[in-house]
């Protein structure tokens, strides 16, 4: 299982941001002839060897790994940075206060069902006391998330925050400048965004984040 591990981050490592680690390009493997990708035998493959992963020190912290949840083939992909505390206690993303906001986001702005969208993180595991993702940290979970997004094919990615913003998009420009304005993650329309987290802190920032998320709707023919 190690080496199914190794080699599935080297096949989907393509992170050339500041924290370059493995530069290989980003080819996912399917386990066989008869699995395709957005299937989900392909999908529980990818998150039984993220259950397994011990590539990075927070295999010993943590308490639970928090793989992601949401619908296989979503139109809607949001990507965090790392769980928190409730999600390290329950092995599901979002699901703090900062997860109560993004499903009001999700269920009360966007009109869909928290379940018809994916919910992801950079990382899988909690970091001690919530600090910031450190790069061999990134380094050995990117190529799992890497293969959930080919695997979910969503047709739109929203980063929320600053740390999901410059990984995904390789561009370290502060996420005030970012947010707001569509950019391209692997052919797939990525919107920056404010982290749910930062707008209980900023509060006035909701508006800003409505309408990075109106534009998400319209492209997604939401009303």
């Amino acid at each position: 299982m190690r080496e199914q591990i190794l080699q599935l981050l080297r096949d989907e490592a393509r992170w050339t941001g500041p924290f370059l680690i493995m530069p290989e390009p980003a080819v996912f493997k399917p386990s066989a002839p008869h699995a395709h990708l957005g299937t989900e035998h392909e999908l529980e493959r990818i998150r039984k060897m993220v259950s397994d992963c011990t590539s990075c020190g927070l295999c010993h912290t943590r308490k639970n790994v928090v793989f992601g949840e949401g619908k296989l083939g979503a139109q809607v992909m949001f990507i965090g940075e790392a769980p928190g505390a409730v999600e390290d206690e329950t092995g599901r993303p979002f699901v703090g206060s900062a997860g109560n906001l993004l499903t009001d986001i999700i269920e009360k702005g966007m009109g869909l069902k928290r379940p018809d969208v994916f919910i992801a993180n950079i990382l899988k595991c909690r970091p001690p006391a919530n600090r910031d993702p450190l790069p061999d940290e990134v380094a050995g979970c990117i190529g799992f998330l890497h293969a959930q997004i080919r695997a979910v094919n969503p047709k739109i990615i929203v980063a929320l925050g600053r740390i999901a913003t410059h990984t995904l998009l390789e561009d370290t420009t502060p996420i005030s400048k970012l947010r707001g304005t569509f950019k391209e993650y692997q052919g797939i329309l990525t919107m920056p965004t404010y982290h749910p987290s930062y707008l209980l802190q900023n509060p006035s920032k909701k508006r800003d984040v409505w309408e990075d998320i109106k534009k998400v709707m319209e492209v997604l023919g939401i009303r």
